[in-house]
């Protein structure tokens, strides 16, 4: 396969603390011998494991660029052993746009992967994260939030993997994040994701749902910072969480077992939730009303939860169409587990 034409600024082997650029080139009106500069920073000290860190996989998700660029500019190479690779804004131009996808190609970064060298630019992104940064990591933590379009209770996910070691590793891993919830994850269609080529390179990988709504919160930046710090401690990076971070925390175990955790809209409507992020839901329990906003005096379609468990994730506008997901419950696997900093 040909080379990537994207080129980093950086030394990914010289120690010490490094803050450049992925450049890939990009010829467009506005500038014919143009780039598309995708901000990168790795920190390395000594010998030990690598974290890859990112945020941005979706450009209108806030919590992980934040995050990780506080870290950017605070984390020194005195406090890892080994190295850091943080790059905030992965899909670069979709952050820039404010947007789930990337303006140029309409590219959804999380459905990419393995991407093309010689594809749109979110494919060469893509292929880029694959051959050059994941070789690299030994651990991935990819943080996300729900957008524009969804709202969710913050939580930390893993995958069901085959390999029992990596599995129990990554679970290790998310309760190090140490997130209010913590959900073993099911993917509807895992094609494309870079969960899926993470965990199929054997990394550690840990991703997140942190809030939604376009925006983030001071909690929901919060739990990615403390997150950050256990993540990195967990994996033997980071001596302590540090800055406060390093307090008794507990989660809930959070699961989705089968397609009976989503609830998909089948009208186009106003729509009224009936139930709020975090509450207990019983199966056949009213979740949603859709309201016709076309015409008034009709009756609202109701929409019932399909099994017992906690409303971890609702769509976010008021407005919903149909495809949409209305509503995931999860199931309540158990709840004050302590969610520790050990070291794998």
């Amino acid at each position: 396969m040909r080379a990537s034409p994207i080129q980093p600024t950086i030394d990914f082997d010289a120690p010490g603390e490094q803050h450049g650029f992925l450049k890939l080139p990009y010829s467009h009106d506005a500038s014919a011998w143009g780039a598309v500069m995708i901000p990168i920073t790795v920190i390395k000290r000594g010998d030990g494991p690598t974290a890859l860190v990112t945020g941005g996989n979706h450009g209108d998700e806030y919590e992980g660029p934040i995050a990780l660029s506080k870290l950017a500019s605070t984390l020194k190479a005195s406090d890892v052993t080994g190295r850091v690779i943080i790059v905030p804004f992965m899909n670069y131009p979709a952050f820039r746009a404010g947007s789930r996808t990337s303006p140029i190609d309409q590219g959804n970064l999380n459905r990419s992967f393995p991407g093309r060298p010689d594809g749109t630019v979110t494919e060469k992104i893509a292929d880029y994260v694959q051959r050059y940064l994941l070789p690299l990591a030994d651990y991935v933590l990819d943080i996300h939030a729900g957008g524009k379009t969804l709202d969710f209770v913050p939580f930390a996910a893993i995958h069901v993997l085959a390999d029992a070691q990596q599995q129990a590793r990554a679970d290790a891993a998310m309760r190090a994040f140490g997130a209010p919830y913590s959900m073993r994850m099911l993917e509807l269609d895992s094609v494309g994701l870079f969960d899926t080529a993470a965990e199929a390179a054997g990394k550690v990988f840990v991703t997140t749902e942190l809030g939604g709504g376009g925006s983030a919160s001071a909690a929901s930046v919060g739990v990615a910072e403390r997150g950050l710090r256990g993540f990195l401690v967990n994996a033997g990076i980071c001596a302590s969480a540090g800055n406060g971070h390093n307090g008794a925390r507990t989660t809930t175990l959070l699961d989705m077992p089968d397609g009976d955790c989503y609830t998909t809209s089948e009208h186009d409507g106003l729509l009224e939730m009936c139930k709020d992020l975090g509450q207990s839901v019983e199966a056949g329990e009213l979740l949603a009303r859709i309201h016709d906003a076309t015409r008034t005096g009709a009756r609202p379609r109701e929409y019932r939860a399909r099994r017992s468990g906690l409303l971890a994730a609702r769509h976010f506008p008021g407005l919903v169409q149909v495809g949409d997901t209305i509503a995931v419950v999860a199931d309540v696997v158990e709840r004050g587990i302590a969610a520790g900093c050990a070291s794998a």
